[in-house]
C-alpha cells in the first residue's frame, strides 16, 4: 500500500479514490430514490448518449463513449482505465528502474485510458442494455406516474421525480409543478409535460396511483 502514496503513483491513487467516492454517492442516492447519474444528464441536458452531438468535444465524446453509457458510468469507467493503466505502467517502471515521473506517467496513462474507456464502455452497454437514460426517449415519460423524492414542487427550481417506464427501468427526473401547483414531497403525481430535460407535473389522479 505504501508504493501507492509515492510521488509517481499519486494521480492514481486520487483517481480510484474519487471512482470509490462516485460509488458510493451512487449508491447511497439510490437507497434515497435518487440517481446522480440520472440528474447528472437530464441536468446537462444530455442525449441518450450521454453527450452533446456539436463540435470537437462533441465528437471526442462520440467515439470514447461508444456504448452510449450515461455520463456519470463513463467518468467511472474512464477513472477506472486511468487508474489502473497508471498503476500498470508505474508497476512495470518500477520492477525495471524506477517509476517513472508524473510529468510522464500521467500522459502515458491518459492515451492508454482512452481505448480500454471506448472498449468498457461498449461492454458496459450491452451488460445493461436498459439503462435509464438510453432505454426510453423524453416524450415516453410524459403521462407516467411516480413520486416525489425532492420538494415540494412548485414553479420555482426544480425537484426530483421518481418514475418507471414500461419495461420495469427507473428514472429521476428534473421536475416542476405545473402552473397553480404545489405539491409536497412524498407525493403522487403525474407527468404532463417535458422539454430539454426538465419536466411538469401534476398531482395524480386517485385513480391512478404511483409505483414506488
Amino acid at each position: 500500500m505504501t508504493a501507492l502514496t509515492v510521488p509517481g503513483f499519486y494521480p492514481f491513487t486520487i483517481a480510484a479514490l474519487i471512482l470509490i467516492g462516485l460509488v458510493a454517492v451512487e449508491i447511497i442516492a439510490t437507497l434515497v430514490g435518487l440517481s446522480i447519474s440520472s440528474l447528472m444528464n437530464d441536468g446537462l441536458h444530455l442525449d441518450h448518449a450521454g453527450h452533446g452531438d456539436h463540435g470537437p468535444l462533441g465528437a471526442w465524446m462520440s467515439w470514447l463513449n461508444t456504448g452510449g453509457v450515461p455520463l456519470l458510468i463513463l467518468i467511472m469507467i474512464w477513472l477506472a482505465c486511468f487508474a489502473i493503466a497508471g498503476f500498470a505502467v508505474q508497476g512495470v517502471a518500477k520492477t525495471m528502474l524506477a517509476p517513472l515521473p508524473t510529468l510522464i506517467a500521467v500522459p502515458v496513462a491518459l492515451v492508454l485510458a482512452a481505448p480500454m474507456t471506448r472498449t468498457l464502455s461498449r461492454w458496459t452497454a450491452r451488460i445493461f442494455p436498459g439503462d435509464e437514460t438510453a432505454a426510453v426517449s423524453q416524450s415516453e415519460l410524459i403521462g407516467l406516474t411516480g413520486i416525489v423524492t425532492l420538494g415540494p414542487l412548485d414553479q420555482g427550481k426544480p425537484g426530483s421525480v421518481r418514475v418507471k417506464d414500461q419495461h420495469g427501468n427507473i428514472h429521476v427526473l428534473r421536475t416542476k409543478a405545473a402552473p397553480g401547483h404545489v405539491i409536497a414531497q412524498g407525493a403522487a403525481v403525474l407527468v404532463v409535460d417535458g422539454s430539454a430535460g426538465l419536466f411538469e407535473a401534476i398531482p395524480a389522479p386517485e385513480e391512478l396511483g404511483a409505483d414506488r
